[in-house]
């Protein structure tokens, strides 16, 4: 089959690749239709190389037919139509009956400290082969995959997979009150449904912040109120005083560790990429730096006794934060992967009807074949040519 693979920084090819095949009693393996492009890509294009080795297959935004079951996958069938969340989670461990998914105890990369497997993420996550591809083998499949109808665009519901339930679980994490002010640093495609879902769930006033002209008017259209950051000196100040002089009540981080405008860690971040993996893994588990521009404007800007939602993926160890003014100011942080299967059935009834009122096929910007990934790569990285969401047809 033919899958995109991880060459090198900034070097991804698609390839012939072994069909996947079952394995173990409760794998699946489906039939790709489509596989998105997640931000969280581009920290392996570009930072997280270290963990990753020529040829292995990236993705985990993922859907398509169920081609063939394990004997222990019972409620799924040949010809189902599902889409697979991207962290693998068994259903039943002691992590899974509360809802931890992320944290599945069956799944966790207990080698390197980490939690549970993830699809085409490093072996930080357990080197599973990802969705960019034309088949995938899908483990723990008697839980796993979501089963949606079989009729609709594959975007009403390909995001199912990760960056819909992560935006879910921002705002539900985030905690705003009922009629309260909810701001979302970044507007890239989960920032984008973090704004939509606070609005849905009943916050009064949404602001987004950015700084590309895209993705701010994309907001505009959803009826979120924007702040373009590149117009205010200091955009914590300018925030709180957009809010009362006192600042929201709750802040969504949507960024993570490649934020513009912190030279300190993307040259930490630099330096690291430059070493061989043998010297940068134990660089970067231990020592890591990441850009904290925006998680330092987040805890600024909410205001006291608000709540600060991190989304956007961190991997530093040694990151400087300003608690003395988080500890006076009674910020209050939540923050993790997304524990998808927590979220779906919430959400899936919103998917289904014909209002669409989380726009969930207002966001993809473009759609091309596997063949085109790594052009759409460098595209998604640059934000050339209005990119927001790319998704891939294989």
């Amino acid at each position: 089959m033919k899958a995109l693979t991880w060459q090198g920084k900034r070097d991804v090819r698609v390839e012939e690749v072994p069909d996947p095949r079952i394995e173990a009693p409760t794998d699946a393996i489906v039939r790709i239709t489509s596989t998105a492009l997640c931000g969280s890509d581009l920290h392996l294009y570009e930072v997280l190389g270290p963990y990753l080795k020529p040829g292995d297959v990236l993705g985990h935004e993922p859907m398509g037919i169920v081609e063939e079951v394990g004997p222990e996958v019972t409620h799924l069938i040949p010809g189902d139509r599902v889409v697979v969340p991207f962290n693998i989670a068994c259903g039943s461990c002691w992590m899974c009956r509360r809802q931890l998914y992320a944290q599945c105890e069956t799944t966790q990369v207990r080698a390197e400290g980490k939690g549970a497997s993830l699809f085409g993420y490093t072996s930080l996550y357990g080197s599973v082969p990802g969705g960019q591809a034309e088949y995938l083998r899908v483990p723990q499949a008697h839980f796993g995959p979501i089963k949606v109808p079989e009729t609709g665009p594959d975007e009403r519901y390909l995001y199912l997979s990760d960056i819909l339930p992560t935006a879910w679980q921002a705002v539900k994490y985030a905690d705003v009150p009922p009629g309260g002010t909810l701001a979302v640093f970044g507007l890239g495609p989960v920032g984008q449904f973090c704004a939509r879902i606070g609005r849905h769930l009943g916050a009064e006033r949404v602001i987004g912040l950015d700084l590309v002209p895209e993705r701010l008017e994309l907001a505009r259209r959803h009826g979120i109120e924007v702040l373009d950051v590149t117009t205010v000196k200091n955009v914590p100040e300018a925030l709180i005083e957009l809010v009362d002089g006192r600042g929201p009540d709750a802040v969504i981080d949507a960024v993570g560790m490649e934020a513009h405008g912190s030279t300190t860690g993307k040259f930490a971040q630099a330096a690291a990429g430059l070493l061989p993996d043998a010297l940068a893994q134990p660089m970067i588990d231990k020592a890591g730096v990441d850009r904290l521009v925006v998680l330092k404007a987040a805890l600024k800007a909410v205001r006291r006794g608000g709540t600060v939602s991190i989304s956007g993926v961190y991997g530093g160890e040694v990151d400087p934060l300003p608690l003395m003014e988080m500890f006076d100011r009674g910020v209050q942080v939540r923050m993790g992967q997304c524990h998808v299967r927590r979220w779906t059935d919430e959400i899936l009834p919103l998917l289904a009807g014909d209002d669409d009122p989380l726009g969930v096929e207002d966001l993809r910007t473009h759609r091309l074949p596997l063949a085109e990934a790594p052009q759409a790569y460098e595209m998604f990285q640059k934000k050339t040519d209005g990119c927001i969401k790319v998704v891939l047809e294989p």
